[in-house]
C-alpha cells in the first residue's frame, strides 16, 4: 500500500468515545485509507508520533467566524492552533448573509464588523465567495434570525414582526437553506430580537421542516427565566419538527448559580421525546457586546473593544468608571459601541454542564475583538488539559468525543468527527501529557501548548513549530438531515 501520509505509532482516539488504541493512520488524498499496523505500507510523508495522540480534528460547535473565514489563514490561527478543523458559523441570530448593510449594523450584529463586511444579499453569494477563496478550515453555516429581522423590518425592531414580515423572513430562510445553509439560529436575549414573540420564531422556523435543518438558539434568558426559556426553545423545535441545539448553555448571574441541576434535568426529560443537544464553553465568564443597562456591580466586566475609547481595551470597567468619576452604567455608555467579558458564571455549573452526556464543546470566541475572551484561543486544549487530564472530570476519550464525534452527529456531518477508513482526513496530533490552554484573561491571544499538527481534508494547515501554512483546503459543508 502507498499513501500520501502515514502517522506512525500513534495513540489513536477515534472520536466515538471508544478506548484508545496504538497504531498507524494512513491518508490518501482527502480521506483516511487505513488504520492499524501499516508497517508494510509506505508514504510520501511519514510522521513518527512516538505515542502522541491522533484524533479527529475538533469541531467548534459555536463560533462567530463568518467573517474570519473570508480573511485567510491568519484570521483563523486561533482555531488551527487548537486543532479545530471545522467551525459552525451564524450563531446567536447573527449571520453575515443574507443581508446587505448600508450603515453600521446595530449591536450585536457589529460583532462581525461594520457595514463594509455586510455585502452578501444571498447565502449563495457568501458560499460563492468561500468557494472562490477557500478557508483553511471547513465550515457549516446557520442563518441568523437577527440578520433576517433587520432586513425584513427595516430596522424597526422594537415590536413583533407582522405576518407579512415573518413571511418574508421565512422565504429568505428557505432560500438560504436551498443554497446550502444548515439551519436557523436565534439570539432572543438581544435587543434586536427580544421583541420577537415565540409565534414569530415558529413561523420563520417552519422553513426548516422540509429542509430538515436545525434550530440553534441563544435563548431569551439564561438567568432567572432560564427554565422558561428552555421550554420555549423546545416548543419552537417541536413545532417545526426539527432538532434543537441550545447555545452556550449556562446559568448566569450570582442568584442563579447552581441551577444547572434543574436545567440539565429538564433537558434530559426533553431528550426522551425530541432531539436536543447543547454546547458549552469551558470558562466561567461570558463575552458579547457591552450593554450599559445590563451592567451590575456584582458582575465584574472587562472591556474587549471600544470604538470611541480604544485606549481602554483590556481594562476593567470598574477601574475606568472610577478614573472617569462616573457610575458603571455611565462609563459603559461612554464606551459604546464596545464589547465586554462578563464574569457571571459559576465554575461548578460549568463543570456539571460540560460533563453531561448531551454536551459538546463550542468556543463562542469573538475573533474581531481587540482583546478577546481567552476561549477564542484556548477552549479545546483547555478541555483536554485542564478538565480531562488535571481535574479528571471525564476521560480523554470522552473529551475527544465531545469535540468530534458527538458534534458531527448533532450537526449531521457524515464522515467527519471520526477516525475510520473512508472518513475525511481532518486530524489533529497532540501530546496528551502537555496539551493545555495558554491563553488567559490578561493575555488572551496566546496559542495553546501541546498541539503538534492539524490537517484538514488531508492537508497540513498548522504545525506548532511553524504556525499556519498557506494551505486552504477547507470547504463549506452541507448538513445531512
Amino acid at each position: 500500500m502507498r499513501c500520501d501520509l502515514i502517522i506512525r505509532d500513534a495513540t489513536i482516539f477515534d472520536g466515538t468515545g471508544a478506548a484508545r488504541q496504538r497504531g498507524d493512520v494512513g491518508v490518501t488524498g482527502e480521506r483516511i485509507t487505513a488504520i492499524g499496523d501499516l508497517g508494510a505500507a509506505s508514504a510520501d510523508r511519514e510522521v513518527i508520533a512516538g505515542g502522541l495522540a491522533v484524533s479527529p480534528g475538533f469541531i467548534d460547535a459555536h463560533t462567530h467566524d463568518d467573517r474570519a473565514l473570508l480573511c485567510g489563514p491568519a484570521c483563523l490561527l486561533c482555531k488551527m492552533s487548537q486543532g479545530v478543523t471545522t467551525v459552525v458559523v451564524g450563531n446567536c441570530g447573527i449571520s453575515l448573509a443574507p443581508v446587505r448593510m448600508g450603515a453600521r449594523p446595530v449591536p450585536p450584529l457589529d460583532l462581525l464588523g461594520d457595514e463594509s463586511w455586510w455585502v452578501f444579499d444571498s447565502f449563495a453569494a457568501y458560499a460563492e465567495r468561500l468557494a472562490a477563496a477557500p478557508p483553511p478550515v471547513n465550515a457549516l453555516a446557520l442563518i441568523g434570525h437577527m440578520s433576517l429581522r433587520v432586513e425584513a423590518m427595516g430596522g424597526d425592531l422594537d415590536r413583533p414582526a407582522s405576518a407579512a414580515e415573518a413571511g418574508r423572513m421565512q422565504a429568505r430562510l428557505a432560500q438560504a437553506l436551498a443554497e446550502g445553509a444548515a439551519g436557523f439560529s436565534t439570539g432572543l436575549w438581544y435587543p434586536p430580537s427580544q421583541h420577537a414573540p415565540t409565534d414569530e420564531v415558529i413561523a420563520i422556523a417552519e422553513a426548516l421542516r422540509a429542509a430538515r435543518g436545525l434550530y440553534v438558539t441563544h435563548m431569551r434568558d439564561e438567568a432567572a427565566g432560564v427554565l422558561d426559556s428552555l421550554e420555549e426553545s423546545l416548543r419552537i423545535g417541536s413545532a417545526a419538527g426539527v432538532p434543537v441545539v441550545i447555545s452556550h448553555h449556562k446559568c448566569t448571574l450570582p442568584e442563579n448559580y447552581g441551577r444547572s441541576g434543574e436545567t440539565l434535568a429538564l433537558l434530559e426529560r426533553a431528550a426522551q421525546r425530541q432531539p436536543v443537544a447543547f454546547d458549552v464553553y469551558p470558562y466561567a465568564a461570558s463575552s458579547t457586546v457591552l450593554m450599559a443597562d445590563r451592567v451590575r456591580a456584582d458582575v465584574p466586566v472587562r472591556v474587549t473593544w471600544s470604538v470611541p475609547h480604544p485606549e481602554m481595551v483590556g481594562r476593567m470597567l470598574a477601574d475606568i468608571a472610577a478614573e472617569w468619576g462616573l457610575s458603571l452604567q455611565q462609563a459603559a455608555a461612554q464606551l459604546l459601541p464596545a464589547g465586554a467579558i462578563y464574569f457571571q458564571i459559576d465554575e461548578a455549573d460549568v463543570r456539571r454542564i460540560l460533563a453531561h452526556p448531551l454536551s459538546m464543546v463550542g468556543s463562542d470566541g469573538l475573533p474581531h475583538d481587540s482583546f478577546p475572551h481567552p476561549r477564542l484561543w484556548g477552549s479545546f486544549p483547555r478541555v483536554l488539559g485542564h478538565y480531562a487530564r488535571e481535574l479528571g472530570l471525564f476521560s480523554l476519550e470522552q473529551a475527544v468525543h465531545k469535540m468530534t464525534g458527538r458534534t458531527a452527529a448533532v450537526f449531521g456531518l457524515p464522515d467527519r468527527g471520526v477516525l475510520r477508513p473512508g472518513a475525511f482526513a481532518d486530524l489533529v496530533l497532540f501530546d496528551p501529557a502537555t496539551v493545555r490552554d495558554s491563553a488567559t484573561f490578561e493575555a488572551p491571544a496566546t496559542p495553546a501548548e501541546g498541539i503538534v499538527e492539524t490537517w484538514v481534508n488531508g492537508q497540513s494547515i498548522y504545525t506548532h513549530a511553524a504556525g499556519a501554512s498557506e494551505a486552504r483546503p477547507g470547504r463549506l459543508l452541507a448538513r445531512a438531515g
